[in-house]
């Protein structure tokens, strides 16, 4: 077998396992020779031989077979050293489709990456535009500018999509580099497994060996002691051969509870990003994208002038159940063969609706302010106009007009009677603040935060 037939295999396995998978452990092998119907590949470590003998010896035998090559064996070997493993025997066997059943995540050293998730199908807004272009700079592929970069935020902010399109960008740039991306529940398992089969070896050098190591949702290995530690030293071990590292997590590196204080240092060392919680303006556009991806897909499907508006006011919670609030809608429409009205969508999207509707009350708000700013409650509500409760006033006004389905009036009457224009007053004040005043931006971060989780 030449290497241009090899070369041939290695094209298919790429549909077969995943352009990650073969990035990660067919692209650095190398074909040896074919004698005596045994395939030998040359691997770079015994962990990496061992691996991917487990997981793809049998797509890569089969692959080779169906282009009428006599093997019955491959095996990979560690160039200098003796055998590491030996492959599935099997006797030869016709073609078959390959593609009904799909590596699990077990059998993965790293996530699959989605191939939805991507730069061009990133809606852009206020509350993400630093994550945005942070993720855009790493996925250059220049020189180390901030490492790692760390991106947190809730459910459904776009973290692990920022991540999948760091991935893509840079795969697509730089075919050659060795990105891995992977759940820190995957890390974790990776390194208990190699602690019990005592590969911890070859498990150090796999992981120290890629250009870019992308750990996803880090909080979870809070409280495992021996995974934080191995964690620990992988960080450092690829900060200092200049490797890129980007990590997300629901929360920032300080607030991460159970995470060793040596580990919070080195996270919060690079840049630390926050994704906000969406704002009306960029959910509307999310809703406006997706709306114009289901309208080529459903032939036209016609969507009423108001709807989206509707859902990008209602549905708040996070760009998970915007979106698939707004698939539910576009295929029950196109099943009962009627427009996406308003009424329709009400109808529809009833228990997404109710499930959406803000709970949060105005007395739930004035006291988390309170609490922040260390005043009485009282005094908040009371007529004083001293600035350190006036302003501490004016924020829980803000909140209550962003957060609660209430009225101006309404909220004038949870102040102390007050008037509506004097709570609009005080939520412009906010809104002209925001802009100029970093600390009271890090307030109304932080207290939404608090308030919404």
């Amino acid at each position: 077998m030449t290497n241009e037939a090899w070369g041939k295999v290695r094209e298919e396995l790429i549909t077969r396992i995943g352009r990650n998978n073969y990035t990660t452990w067919i692209e650095p092998i190398r074909l040896s020779d074919l004698a005596g119907q045994v395939a030998r590949f040359e691997v770079p470590t015994t962990f990496f031989g061992d691996w991917v003998s487990r997981n793809f010896s049998e797509q890569i035998l089969q692959h080779l077979q169906s282009k009428g090559n006599d093997v019955a064996r491959v095996e990979f070997v560690v160039p200098s050293r003796p055998m590491v493993t030996a492959a599935a025997t099997r006797k030869p066997a016709p073609a078959r489709n390959l593609r009904s059943r799909a590596p699990s995540d077990e059998e993965m050293p790293g996530a699959s990456l989605d191939a939805r998730f991507t730069f061009d199908s990133f809606v852009v807004g206020k509350p993400n535009e630093l994550a945005h272009a942070a993720a855009r700079r790493v996925a250059e592929g220049g020189p180390v500018t901030f490492n790692p970069l760390f991106l947190y935020g809730g459910v459904g902010l776009g973290k692990t999509h920022l991540m999948h399109a760091i991935a893509h960008e840079l795969q697509a740039r730089q075919p050659h580099l060795r990105v891995l991306y992977l759940s820190a529940e995957q890390f974790m398992y990776r390194f208990v497994q190699a602690l019990r089969e005592k590969q911890i070896m070859d498990f150090k050098e796999i992981f120290r060996s890629v250009d870019v190591l992308m750990v996803d949702d880090v909080q979870f290995i809070a409280g495992k002691d021996s995974t934080q530690e191995e964690f620990f030293h992988t960080f450092n071990a690829l900060v200092d051969q200049n490797k890129q590292i980007v990590i997300s997590a629901d929360r920032a590196p300080g607030e991460i509870k159970d995470l060793e204080d040596r580990i919070k240092s080195r996270l919060q060392c690079g840049l630390v990003v926050d994704l906000h919680p969406t704002d009306y303006e960029l959910r509307l556009g999310i809703l406006q994208q997706k709306a114009e991806f289901y309208h080529q897909q459903y032939k036209g499907l016609a969507i009423a002038p108001g709807v989206l508006e509707f859902l990008a006011h209602r549905i708040t919670t996070n760009v998970r159940v915007l979106e698939g609030a707004l698939t539910r809608l576009f295929a029950f429409a196109s099943l009962v063969g009627r427009e996406i009205t308003l009424d329709l969508a009400q109808d529809c999207l009833a228990d997404i609706l109710r499930a959406s509707d803000r709970k949060l009350t105005i007395e739930e708000i004035q006291r988390k302010v309170a609490e922040h700013y260390n005043v009485r409650l009282s005094d908040m509500i009371g007529p004083k106009r001293v600035r350190t409760i006036a302003r501490p006033r004016q924020v829980a006004m803000y909140l209550a007009k962003q957060l609660t389905p209430r009225s101006l009036p309404e909220i004038g009457r949870r102040f102390g009677g007050r008037d509506h224009t004097t709570i609009m007053h005080g939520v412009r004040k906010i809104e002209e603040l925001m802009s100029t005043d970093s600390q009271l931006s890090d307030d109304l971060q932080l207290l939404r935060r608090l308030l919404q989780s």
